[in-house]
This record gives structure tokens, sequence and C-alpha cells, in this order.
């Protein structure tokens, strides 16, 4: 009895063991395929638990999701010869298990390790096209673009779609960055000797059209306020004249205690005359003889 019951729990052992060795699960951060003696047999599964047949067959799983590679700056030269120190990275999903299995043994490291020469000879080929100034700024969309469409055909031979690819930065070498920054300042010196030279075009314009402005406007000024001037003179001679004609001893007195009031009456003034003079003769009168 004890031997039966021996038998049995080792029965049903083997069977526990041989039912945890029969199944497996992909879930959705994943992609598997599964071998039998080596050979891949199945590629297509779908998140969830599947079955496999214990010692003959194995499974290999994959990660779906996306990742990264990002490597040291990679030295690149330009279309003029420039070099240039080029820091990027590379975002990429595995798609084809069974291509990625076959290229790389399904080994990341070797996998990705073939990817960046793939990447680094898409860099090498579209910086050596294009000029520094496209290259950094003019063409960066355009350029990044590029080296997507021209390394995406060569990574499908590993199982892998391209998802994104970035420049991170791009740096001059020592001598260079010091000879960009010289062009750099130089140009800088230039558009701003031409700006003082255009604002000081501009104030010789401004203040010349201004002066012009004052002299047309003192002239119009002093223009009016001599006609002004004479209307006022012809005015006050016209009054003088009706006024001396209505009474000439009248005029005469007006004008003489006019003469009187601009000559004397303010402090300090002194005035040295004849005191007979004509000058007085209506001061000398104030008694009342005429």
């Amino acid at each position: 009895m004890p031997s039966n019951r021996f038998g049995l729990i080792v029965f049903f052992g083997i069977a526990v063991i041989l039912l945890a060795t029969s199944v497996f699960t992909v879930n959705e951060r994943e992609t598997a395929l599964k071998r039998r003696f080596g050979e891949v047999v199945s590629t297509e599964y779908e998140p969830g638990l599947h079955w496999k047949i214990p010692i003959f067959e194995d499974v290999r799983k994959f990660p779906s999701r996306i990742l990264t590679i990002s490597d040291r700056p990679e030295r690149v030269f330009t279309k003029e010869n420039e070099s240039l120190d080029v820091d990027f990275f590379v975002k990429y999903r595995i798609v084809d298990p069974l291509r990625y299995y076959t290229s790389s043994g399904g080994v990341r490291e070797i996998a990705e390790m073939r990817l960046r020469e793939i990447v680094k000879n898409a860099v090498v080929t579209e910086f050596g096209k294009r000029t520094v100034r496209e290259a950094i700024s003019v063409g960066r969309a355009e350029l990044m673009r590029d080296l997507l469409v021209r390394a995406e055909d060569t990574a499908a031979d590993l199982g892998v779609d391209l998802v994104d690819f970035r420049v991170k930065q791009v740096e001059f070498m020592e001598d260079v960055r010091n000879s960009v920054y010289a062009q750099m300042e130089a140009e800088r010196k230039r558009i701003a000797a031409e700006r003082r030279a255009e604002g000081r075009r501009s104030e010789a314009e401004i203040r010349a059209g201004a002066d012009r402005e004052k002299t047309i406007i003192l002239a119009e000024a002093y223009r009016d306020s001599q006609i002004l001037r004479g209307e006022g003179d012809a005015r006050a001679a016209e009054i003088y004249a009706n006024a001396f004609n209505q009474d000439p001893e009248f005029y005469a007195f007006y004008r003489s205690l006019d003469a009187y009031r601009r000559s004397v009456g303010k402090e300090g003034d002194i005035l040295v005359v004849d005191p007979n003079n004509e000058f007085f003769r209506y001061l000398n009168q104030s008694g009342g003889n005429r």
C-alpha cells in the first residue's frame, strides 16, 4: 500500500512538471517564437497562455516595447571636409521575431551592435552630403528624416523598425570650433557695422528733413510777422493821421506824454537836457499857461 501511494505521488509529480513545462505565457510587452530542435516553428503569438511540447520545444521571448540605443559621439566629415562630433540616439522596436532571431541569434547585444553600424553609416553618408550650416541649422529636420529613411531599409533585415532618430548634439573639433567662433564674431561685427551705418544714414536724413522743415517754418513765420507788422504800422499811421487831422495840438500833447513815459520815470534814469528845451514844453505849461 505504501508503495502504491509513493508511485501515485511520483505520477502526479511528473504530471505537474510536464504540465508546467508544457505551457508558457506571453504578455502584451513581449513577442515570442517557438523552436523545435533549434528550428523555428511558430512566431505568431498573441498575449496569453500557449502550449509547447516539453523537452522537444522551447520558447524565446523578445521585448516588443520601444528600445533605445545611445552611443558615444561619432566623428563625421561634412561636404566642406569639416570634422564634427555627432551625438545621437535611435529608438527602435522588434517587429519580426523570426528575422530578428535568424540575424542575431536573438542576442540583443549583437542586434544593437549591427544596428549601430547601420545608423553610423547613414550618419556618415548624410553628413557628408551637407555643409556645416545645412547640417546644424538650415536643414536639421530634413537631415534627420533622410537619416531615418536611409537606415530603416537596412534595419528591416534585422527584423526591427526604426521608430525615431534624433541628433542630440553636434560639436566642432577644438581648432574648428575656434575658427567658427571667430567667423561668427566677424560676421556679427559686420552686421553691427552695417546696422550702425544704416542708423547714421537714417539720422542724417531725419536731421536734414527736420532742419529743412525748421527753415521753412521760420521763413513762413517771418513772412507772416512782417506782413502783420506792416499792416499794423499802416493802421497805426492811419490812426495817427486821423488824430492829427482832428486836433493837431492834442496829438502833439499825446506824443509828448508817450515820449515822457519812455524817457523818464524808471529807477536810475538820468536825463541831462536844458529845462527850457522844447521837449519839456508841456511840463513847463503844467501850471495852466499855454
